[in-house]
């Protein structure tokens, strides 16, 4: 057992490298994940993970893998994108998440254009799927800072937040902190998929966020503890998704996200308020 475990995060250097950058992905990524969820924009969280790519792309062109570079350009695409969908959505008639998907294919394409005009297949597979095995102490040091950012301004910003997943519109006529709260969010929503991007790549960083988030959902019907189930989930996965790439030669970042996609499953069935949870009650209710 201890071998299996335990062994592989004491003996090599590059795992323990890949555990820290996941577990400060789970701690930063899982809390912003819940309010997505609650706030109905789950699907915006996988848009903006992808509309960081052309930025990405472009600091991968002119500086190749560096991590500053694509980190800033990633940041530019991601605020570029959301602010242009929601000014689509604002002044004409298409609804945000029609205006937010078409943003997202066309950075999608281009992103992909702009590393397929320098890099090779390799390099295309990198920036798309992440290399956490292989973080070097800048991509730790960004990802830790983005987690000590975003969990300041969780704690700066946490009432407004639920105030705004319950009833926005009532937020916004009794006080003013409405649009700062939604701005201060979508900012957080972008360092954290810009943070999971180094780790992850662009199409599985949301699943960090979004997965762990999903599956506490089924166990507790508070924020509170919903964020710190997410932030458990979200260590868990990525301690078994290390382990299944280290003993059966997998890639690291899918078998992260398929090990949250597990927890996620079988808490649809065994949570507390899951499939079986309801059909208990159900059955209590109509005896």
């Amino acid at each position: 057992m201890y071998q299996a475990l335990v062994s592989p995060f004491l003996e090599f250097s590059f795992m323990q490298r890949a555990l820290l950058g996941a577990l400060l992905l789970s701690v930063s990524s899982c809390p912003v994940g819940v309010f997505l969820m609650l706030r109905r924009m789950s699907l915006a969280g996988d848009a903006m993970a992808h509309a960081i790519l052309p930025g990405a792309a472009i600091g991968f062109l002119l500086f190749g893998l560096e991590i500053v570079p694509m980190t800033v350009g990633g940041l530019i695409a991601g605020v570029v994108v959301a602010l242009g969908a929601g000014a689509v959505s604002r002044f004409t008639l298409q609804k945000e998440d029609a205006s937010m998907a078409a943003f997202y294919l066309i950075s999608l394409a281009l992103g992909v254009l702009i590393v397929s005009m320098r890099g090779s297949s390799v390099d295309l597979m990198q920036v798309l799927f992440g290399t956490v095995l292989a973080l070097n102490d800048e991509a730790l040091t960004l990802i830790g800072s983005i987690c000590a950012i975003t969990l300041v301004t969780l704690f700066v910003v946490w009432r407004g937040l639920i105030a705004e997943c319950l009833d926005p519109l009532f937020l916004r006529s009794v006080s003013r902190i409405g649009t700062p709260v939604h701005f201060a969010f979508l900012g957080l929503v972008v360092l954290n998929l810009v943070g999971g991007f180094q780790a992850l790549g662009t199409l599985l960083s949301v699943g960090l966020m979004m997965l762990p988030a999903a599956a506490a959902r089924f166990w507790s019907i508070r924020v509170g503890p919903m964020c710190l189930l997410a932030v458990a989930i979200g260590m868990i996965a990525s301690v078994a998704g290390l382990l299944l790439s280290y003993h059966f030669a997998l890639p690291s970042g899918p078998a992260i996200i398929l090990s949250a996609g597990a927890i996620y499953l079988a808490s649809i069935l065994f949570g507390s308020r899951g499939v079986l949870a309801e059909r208990v009650r159900h059955r209590h209710r109509t005896a």
